[in-house]
């Protein structure tokens, strides 16, 4: 059984994949102090609780926090005696091409994405990633990752609308009933709301007319239903797409003859 993890910047999620689904995911809160005997005790205790009994044979993680890696990897040879496959590292191969300029180094999560939507739909593909930061990936025809856009994340931009203004509160993102807001916090949750409608809009305009072919968009990410509501944004969402990924990623290091055992 694989133990994929995905590590983000503000949440790191925990899925096993029994070789024909994935049979339980879980969540906690990124933080590059937690141990990997706290992992597994978390871990564990949660299978308990599901009733899931998993002979873990192989790891995989994808980490856009580097220092979290390190404890990751403990846990996978203490607990689990296997060595992980790190997206990203110079021993992980890709199924996809990386076109870039060189010495840039891609988040690993945009390149998984990039694995599982090629997987999903082909290519000349546009990924918008909702979380800490909102991403677009741009994927070619024959599934390289060719490049994309990194904006502020939603949340992040209303933490700093909050801290900035002294005046203005915290408040949870949700699509307003009106674009004219008749309160405060109306006023924010228009203007955040329809101002990521027209930024994702506008930039995947601009990058469908730069790639120069028809192209479908892609949505993934915490905050993506919410958007995903809004007509005519995009043409699909994937709730489990770097789950897929990693999966299909591990996948192909196998058959390509590496090993990863302790």
């Amino acid at each position: 059984m694989l133990l994929a993890v995905d590590c983000g910047n503000t949440n790191t999620v925990f899925s096993i994949w029994d070789g024909e689904q994935f049979i339980g995911t879980w969540r906690t809160a990124t933080d590059w102090r937690r141990t990997a005997d706290q992992y597994f005790v978390w871990l564990n205790t949660l299978m308990r609780l599901q009733g899931i009994e998993a002979d873990i044979t192989d790891m995989i993680i994808s980490s856009t926090v580097p220092r979290v890696v390190f404890n990751l990897r403990v846990l996978s040879d203490r607990y689990y005696n296997t060595r992980p496959i790190v997206v990203g590292k110079s021993d992980c191969l890709l199924p996809v091409e990386v076109r870039v300029d060189e010495g840039t180094a891609v988040g690993p999560d945009r390149l998984v994405n990039t694995v599982a939507g090629f997987d999903h739909y082909g290519g000349n593909l546009i990924m918008v990633d909702f979380g800490t930061a909102t991403t677009f990936d741009v994927v070619a025809e024959d599934g390289a990752y060719i490049g994309g856009v990194i904006a502020p994340g939603v949340n992040l931009s209303l933490e700093a609308l909050h801290q900035a203004a002294a005046a203005l509160p915290h408040v949870d993102i949700s699509k307003p009933q009106s674009v004219i807001g008749t309160n405060t916090v109306a006023c924010m949750q228009s203007g955040v709301f329809w101002g990521y409608v027209g930024l994702v809009r506008e930039i995947c305009s601009r990058i469908k007319a730069e790639h120069g072919a028809p192209m479908k968009i892609i949505s993934t990410g915490g905050l993506a239903p919410l958007f995903q509501q809004t007509a005519q944004l995009f043409d699909a969402f994937e709730d489990d797409l770097t789950m897929h990924g990693l999966q299909i990623i591990h996948k192909y290091n196998k058959e390509n003859g590496l090993q990863y055992e302790h």
